[in-house]
């Protein structure tokens, strides 16, 4: 297993067996935060469950918000990159949101995603009716490069 990566207040950290299980099965485990699986950890869950390249060192991960231990959203990289560009998603429950943790998150992964061989750009597609995930990813790092009516795409450079 691949270590965990460390900011101020979270671990991101890789997805346990047990908790891929839980959350596809619909089994709720004392260590998550009241609203968590929200559905994009759901969908993520699935991929990784399915995925090869999910659960690598620059795959997919949960967020522990360190102070309570909880499990509070999930992020990660989309293996392998593409023409030297990695994408990034990431969500955090709504209880937690407005903390700033899906900032510190982001910054963090995408500071990992660079030290990959290969790879020099990270990207994130955000749809236009989420204003507050572009905002996120400018406080990043990720600038917006185009909006083309239906998302808005950011790229580190």
């Amino acid at each position: 297993m691949y270590p965990s990566l460390e900011t101020g207040r979270l671990v991101l950290r890789p997805w346990p067996a047990a908790d891929l299980t839980a959350v596809l099965d619909g089994t709720r485990l004392p260590h998550w935060a009241a609203d968590f699986p929200a559905e994009g950890d759901r969908v993520i869950a699935g991929f990784v469950a399915e995925t090869p390249g999910a659960r690598t060192e620059y795959g997919q991960r949960q967020l522990v918000e360190r102070v309570s231990g909880e499990v509070v959203g999930s992020i990660g990289l989309f293996w392998p990159p593409s023409g030297g560009a990695l994408e990034v998603g990431y969500g955090v429950v709504e209880s937690r949101r407005g903390l700033g943790y899906a900032t510190e998150a982001v910054t963090a992964i995408v500071a990992f995603a660079l030290t990959a061989p290969g790879v020099d750009r990270v990207c994130a597609d955000v749809e236009i009716a989420n204003p507050a995930s572009g905002r996120v990813l400018e406080k990043a790092g990720l600038p917006r490069r185009r909006v083309d009516g239906a998302t808005a795409h950011h790229s580190t450079a």
